[in-house]
């Protein structure tokens, strides 16, 4: 029988209009969300700012209905080579709109499902990013409150369509909530934390904005050894991440950029960055010339920015579990509480439930788990057995 609804791939300026509008439409009514940055999400799809373009492809899909409305949106895209380090052949969907109709959601699904299985593929993953793991990953389940920058927000009844379809939850990852200060530090943080201030190989400090070359280097070092043994999680070059710090100079606070360092290598990192999300608000999604103007007035008049999100933390190995965490924080957690430090608040994002050492750490910490995204996965071998995102740390 005739749905009705009618699906396209993107094709002209007013079908990628179209793309961007529809969010609004969606969650119309709804004060905590956001309108994302239309640049933001085009880099996404651009071949010229995207790598993943060279060993993979994307595609973007609009569903209309009867009357021509648009009622759905979705993309597809895989990587050869991340899926090859993945083990499997997995691609991805995601940017994922849509009406509260599981016959518009399916046919959005059976089109990612469909073309990336005419591609080798064989898992289905999403909703998640053609990128990297820190945008745009997940589906909001629970904590539905204003999202942080370049984090997905969704109305409740998308994790209906999801599992009735059959997507299965792969990991859980948790956004946690902390007041910026040292007070809920556990006793046993403080004590380590101690024995590794009395240690004079050991230094914690921010890095200025006069010092990127270093930064960036310092964080590749601590990135490959910490990050890249998780799975997915792939090794990133010098030039890598001298683009990633270019990409957030623009908001960027150096007095957000933390490092420890043991007998003057990098050993740990905590980078945050000013919630624009605070500003961004105010934008829809435009930062061209009018947009910038608001955003500078916003920050630097109205003084908007009172949270800090954390981008990312990561420390080597071989210093875990010694006091070097809690030591990092209580360094940062020293300046955050001088006067005039303008951030009160701070959110930790992408904290996966398969990481059991980085929860009972922010738990150590004092921070609370406010969000929950989940990713999940679509086995296109409906027999096959379905297993849950390893662990790791344990």
């Amino acid at each position: 029988m005739d749905s009705g609804f009618r699906l396209t791939e993107l094709s002209g300026k007013k079908d990628i209009r179209d793309f961007h509008d529809l969010p609004a439409f969606i969650n119309r009514g709804d004060s905590n969300w956001v309108k994302p940055l239309i640049n933001d999400i085009e880099s996404v799809f651009n071949p010229s700012t995207n790598t993943l373009f060279r060993t993979g492809e994307a595609v973007r899909w609009l569903l209309r209905d009867s009357t021509g409305a648009t009622v759905g949106r979705v993309a597809a895209f895989y990587s050869r080579k991340i899926a090859t380090a993945k083990g499997s052949q997995i691609g991805g969907m995601g940017f994922f709109e849509c009406i509260n109709d599981y016959e518009a959601a399916r046919i959005l699904f059976d089109a990612c499902r469909d073309w990336l299985a005419d591609r080798g593929m064989t898992v289905m993953e999403g909703p998640v990013n053609f990128g990297e793991r820190d945008r745009w990953w997940g589906l909001l389940v629970d904590g539905f409150m204003p999202p942080n920058y370049c984090m997905p927000y969704n109305p409740p009844w998308y994790r209906e369509l999801f599992e009735a379809y059959g997507f299965k939850n792969y990991f859980d990852q948790y956004t946690y909530y902390m007041p910026i200060d040292d007070s809920h530090l556990s006793n046993v943080i403080r004590e380590k934390a101690e024995r590794i201030f009395s240690n004079p190989d050991y230094t914690f400090r921010y890095m200025t904005r006069k010092e990127m070359r270093k930064t960036a280097r310092n964080f590749m070092i601590v990135y490959n050894k910490g990050w890249a043994k998780f799975p997915g999680v792939k090794t990133i070059s010098e030039g890598h991440a001298r683009l990633i710090l270019k990409s957030i100079r623009p908001v960027l606070d150096e007095k957000l950029l933390w490092f420890g360092f043991y007998k003057d290598e990098p050993v740990c990192f905590f980078l945050m960055l000013p919630e624009v999300n605070q500003i961004v608000r105010h934008l829809n999604g435009r930062m061209n010339c009018i947009g910038k103007l608001k955003f500078l007035w916003h920050r630097h008049i109205r003084n908007k920015m009172t949270k800090a999100f954390g981008l990312i933390f990561g420390i080597v190995p071989d210093h875990q579990r010694k006091g070097v965490e809690g030591a990092l924080i209580m360094s940062f957690a020293k300046l955050a509480m001088s006067h005039g430090f303008p951030y009160k608040d701070l959110e930790l994002n992408w904290i996966g439930d398969f990481n059991p050492s980085m929860m009972h750490l922010l738990d150590q910490i004092g921070a609370r788990i406010i969000k929950t995204h989940i990713t999940y996965r679509y086995l296109f071998d409906r027999s096959a057995p379905f297993e849950r995102a390893a662990m790791v740390n344990t």
